[in-house]
């Protein structure tokens, strides 16, 4: 894989620089600058191809969640925080992992594993191309078809402008938004329950207001602007 451009936004300095020498450690990230204001950072981010953020919430004057809705073209944000309140809000934002500070080497290796897996497969993401039956669609994954069953499906990620099709033996990623696959026929049976999530009904296991359980002790949260459609799910 070609180096992953990276920049860090956190106005505490120790915490900067601890991020600064995690990302240190792998050469398949490329720092092109750490900040600790808003401004500095966008300034870069429309200047560069950035490929992931690692950004803090808590800052003054602008918040790592305004900081993200200025930078939405980049793929990649990880929130790095000391405030795990933010967890489940920072799903609205397109977030791909979320550390809670401080920040340990042994989780930001998981961390970089995840966002060398999403950049790989949204290289090689291409949309699913045809249908047979009412319950199989076709995947194309590089050279190949794969046929997924739709009952198999527990639920859609939204990942920008794609989707992952999550099903109980693997991961699909198609080239299309998840607000366009839930208009397809083939995925009435499925309720958004989040701007990034939409979940099968027949795989909830358990409902709350902030998030559902699904089979398999899969947890899943419940966008603020969503909670009426847990009424479709019962």
């Amino acid at each position: 894989m070609k180096q992953i451009n990276c920049i860090i936004v956190d106005d505490d300095e120790i915490d900067r620089l601890m991020t600064i020498s995690n990302v240190k450690k792998f050469p398949q990230l490329n720092l092109l600058g750490s900040f600790d204001n808003a401004k500095d950072a966008l300034e870069i981010s429309n200047k560069e191809r950035i490929d992931v953020l690692f950004l803090d919430i808590d800052m003054p004057e602008t918040s790592g969640f305004e900081i993200r809705k200025s930078a939405a073209q980049i793929p990649v944000c990880v929130f790095i925080t000391a405030h795990p309140e933010h967890a489940v809000e920072s799903f609205d934002y397109e977030t791909l992992d979320f550390i809670i500070k401080p920040l340990k080497s042994e989780r930001f290796k998981n961390t970089v594993t995840r966002i060398e897996e999403f950049l790989e497969i949204k290289q090689k993401a291409e949309l699913f191309e045809s249908s047979i039956g009412g319950d199989t669609i076709y995947i194309k994954e590089g050279h190949e078809q794969t046929k997924v069953k739709l009952h198999e499906i527990l639920y859609l990620e939204a990942l920008k402008d794609y989707t992952l099709v999550v099903t109980t033996q693997k991961k699909h990623c198609v080239l299309s938004s998840i607000g366009t696959l839930l208009k397809e026929n083939h995925f009435q049976s499925f309720v958004r329950i989040h701007r990034s999530f939409a979940v099968q009904k027949q795989y909830v296991k358990k409902i709350g207001s902030q998030e559902i359980e699904l089979n398999n002790n899969i947890s899943i949260p419940v966008g603020r602007s969503y909670k009426d459609n847990l009424s479709l799910i019962a």
